[in-house]
């Protein structure tokens, strides 16, 4: 399993995102993700795909990379981020598809997905891991540092280059087209 360990009931992922790790992980699953991780808001992501589309380098490579759909609030002094809570993911149908087809592997926000994201997901081997809504001061502490390397211009939306330790989230879509909020549904419906 390399870099990846299961210990009671929950596993522990180093990032960056390979392949490999990614087949690993099935809908459900409690992972904590540790290393680096990319943000990207709506405009953030709107702006991605603009360069990608003019043919301009970007930032960083998004290969085996993962984005969490955040946009931090203020950072208040003496701290490294404000609170980092995931933002619905609303708008993933319009740039997902463009960046998983740059070899992104992981996207982390919340909010039930449509089932032609899925099949993205599916086609790309790709995973969307949900983090908890409602306690960004919480997350935030999982993070360790952040500094903006994109877009600064776009203030809080702006990409931030953060490292995480032990950052909660679930699995809800794996890499074989699983979904967790259907298969926990029917789960519940048979009990």
């Amino acid at each position: 399993m390399g870099e990846v360990c299961k210990m009671m009931n929950v596993i522990r992922i180093e990032v960056p995102l390979n392949r490999d790790k990614v087949s690993f992980l099935k809908a459900g699953d409690n992972v904590l993700l540790n290393g680096t991780v990319y943000t990207g808001s709506a405009s953030a992501q709107h702006k991605i795909v603009e360069t990608l589309a003019r043919g301009d380098r970007f930032e960083f490579d998004l290969c085996d990379q993962i984005i969490y759909f955040v946009g931090p609030s203020p950072t208040k002094p003496g701290h490294i981020i404000g609170s980092a809570g995931p933002k619905a993911n609303g708008w993933i149908e319009e740039y997902t598809p463009k960046l998983l087809a740059q070899g992104l592997t992981g996207i982390i926000g919340k909010g039930q997905c449509s089932q032609s994201i899925v099949d993205t997901f599916k086609a790309h081997r790709c995973v969307f891991f949900g983090a908890m809504g409602g306690v960004g001061a919480l997350i935030a502490k999982q993070i360790v540092a952040s500094e903006v390397i994109a877009y600064p211009e776009l203030g809080h939306d702006a990409i931030h280059r953060i490292q995480i330790i032990d950052f909660p989230v679930v699995v809800i879509l794996d890499s074989q087209g699983n979904n967790y909020y259907e298969s926990a549904k029917s789960k519940y419906r048979r009990n």
